[in-house]
């Protein structure tokens, strides 16, 4: 009988240490794609917000931001003229479809729908009264932060890191 325990403690064991060597990797695997996760902001001389970002494995600015108060992940995208959301992801924030409209992208055109977004967060970069749209057809949780966001800031790339401060 204790022969049973001790062999059942065993294996609750393995399946301890190999849940937590999962978990680890998922977490640096995510570290990986989004190194931005808690946005580095400072402030000038002039008292600007300045957000600086850094490159992930792959050469993209991926960051968590925020859109209407909700959590979000952005990649920077200046190819891309609007924010465009996954209708997933449009869903989660219960974000409206506007008209439909054409797109083009890399893969051909497609039907997008407009949105209007309250705010659009970036550190401490907030921009209020944006449009996006959500696409039907981006599979995922990544939002692209287009250029109606980014329009709105001065951007500087250098050393493999972005410094984007909000233009007066």
């Amino acid at each position: 009988m204790s022969q049973k325990i001790g062999q059942a403690m065993i294996y609750v064991a393995w399946i301890l240490f190999l849940g937590l060597l999962t978990m680890g990797f998922n977490k640096l695997l995510e570290n990986q794609n989004n190194p931005n996760q808690d946005v580095e902001v400072s402030y000038n001389d002039d008292r600007i917000a300045e957000v600086r970002l850094v490159q992930n494995r792959q050469g993209h600015y991926v960051a968590n931001g925020k859109i209407n108060g909700r959590t979000v992940t952005f990649l920077l995208d200046t190819g891309a003229t609007q924010i465009s959301i996954p209708e997933n992801v449009a869903n989660r924030l219960q974000l409206k479809k506007g008209y439909p409209s054409q797109a083009v992208t890399a893969n051909g055109t497609i039907k997008v729908y407009s949105t209007e977004l309250k705010s659009v967060s970036l550190g401490a970069i907030t921009l209020h009264n944006l449009r996006g749209h959500i696409n039907p057809h981006m599979e995922g949780d990544e939002i692209l932060l287009g250029m109606s966001f980014m329009k709105h800031l001065e951007i500087i790339q250098r050393d493999r890191q972005l410094l984007l401060r909000h233009l007066p």
